[in-house]
């Protein structure tokens, strides 16, 4: 029992010594946060609108046949460059010719009739002057002009329009561009009003987004913009507003805007998926902080500053922001230190050990 009571003091002291050892943990290193920094400092901010779209061209078109017939020979393959008045394609037109002459033989014929009809009325007029014929004879040789003058009108017009299909038999580029989606090859026959190739020209390429309706007042004509394409990932390139189109989709709720890219872009095609983002406010020496930093209690924004190693609690009243950074409008000053990424385990006093600075 004395041996015992010797003991237990020893053993008292020992579980003293850890207990307080873990007092010390917790209070010194386990209340010590390793964090990025940011320093609060004044830089631009610009405002913009997210949209995405494709890509476009100002100048293009969709060439149909104009006539029905079989496809004699085709002159521009895809991908080809033509210039305007080029012959894309031909159709065989014999007979078409034939028709035009067919038209052209009915036409001189039934001008021969007229011819005659009216020297027949002529005569009829001198006789009924002189009182040969009566009027009813008289009337029926104008009405029989007139039914040949009719009929002779008709049969021009038939003429011309053989005529002019003669002239559509070859289809043509309306304007100078790369020829897309040919759809036709030599032997095919094809209704009239059938499409068979596209041109685009690819000095005229635009970008074509979509933008909510809520976003549409904010944008106007001459404002920058950023574009990116899902195809040319490595790039980001400039363009402008050039137009805003006063309607919006009753479905989609948004509005059709037009970017002029204000460069050459190899590898841009009609079709290509693109992304921009629209400038329609710049604040010049904005006091920023990155919107990782900021967080919401009760309706308040905070941020998480760090003063002589500790971190503080601090409110802010918060202004704009862009896709990065929120202006500050009360609460910190230029130089002042934040904690980049906040973590839950935060709290009023902690001893913060910078591990780097942030860019934001």
């Amino acid at each position: 029992m004395q041996t015992l009571q010797k003991i237990l003091p020893k053993y008292t002291i020992v579980l003293g010594v850890v207990f307080l050892a873990t007092i010390v943990y917790f209070v010194t290193r386990g209340n010590t946060v390793v964090v990025e920094v940011f320093p609060v400092k004044k830089m631009e901010l610009a405002q913009a609108i997210y949209a995405t779209g494709y890509v476009d061209a100002e100048a293009m078109a969709d060439l149909r046949s104009e006539v029905s017939g079989t496809v004699r020979s085709v002159n521009a393959s895809e991908g080809e460059w033509v210039d305007r008045g080029n012959v894309i394609l031909v159709f065989d037109d014999r007979q078409l010719r034939l028709a035009a002459e067919e038209a052209r033989a009915a036409y001189a014929e039934q001008k021969a009739e007229a011819d005659d009809s009216l020297l027949e009325l002529t005569r009829s007029r001198n006789l009924f002057k002189a009182g040969a014929i009566s009027a009813q004879e008289l009337g029926d040789a104008e009405k029989e002009y007139t039914q040949a003058k009719e009929l002779l009108q008709q049969r021009k017009l038939r003429f011309k329009s053989r005529q002019d299909d003669v002239k559509k038999q070859v289809v043509t580029a309306p304007l100078a561009g790369v020829l897309t989606q040919q759809e036709a090859k030599a032997g095919d026959y094809i209704v009239s009003n059938t499409f068979v190739a596209s041109v685009i020209d690819t000095t005229s390429y635009i970008i074509k987004v979509e933008v909510d309706e809520l976003d549409v007042p904010r944008l106007k004509k001459g404002q920058d913009a950023t574009v990116a394409l899902d195809a040319l990932p490595e790039g980001r390139f400039s363009a402008v507003v050039s137009r805003v189109v006063p309607q919006t989709d009753r479905i989609t709720k948004t509005s059709k805007v037009y970017l002029e890219l204000g460069e050459q872009v190899d590898g841009l095609q009609v079709g290509m998926t693109a992304t921009a983002n629209i400038v329609y406010s710049v604040r010049q020496d904005a006091l920023l902080v990155p919107k990782s930093a900021v967080f919401e209690e009760g309706k308040q924004d905070y941020v998480w500053k760090i003063e002589k190693g500790r971190l503080g609690k601090q409110g802010i009243l918060a202004g704009a922001d862009d896709t990065r950074f929120v202006e500050v409008l009360d609460g910190l000053a230029e130089g002042d230190s934040v904690v980049a990424k906040p973590e839950e385990k935060f709290r009023q006093g902690m001893e913060a050990r910078v591990n780097g600075i942030a860019g934001g």
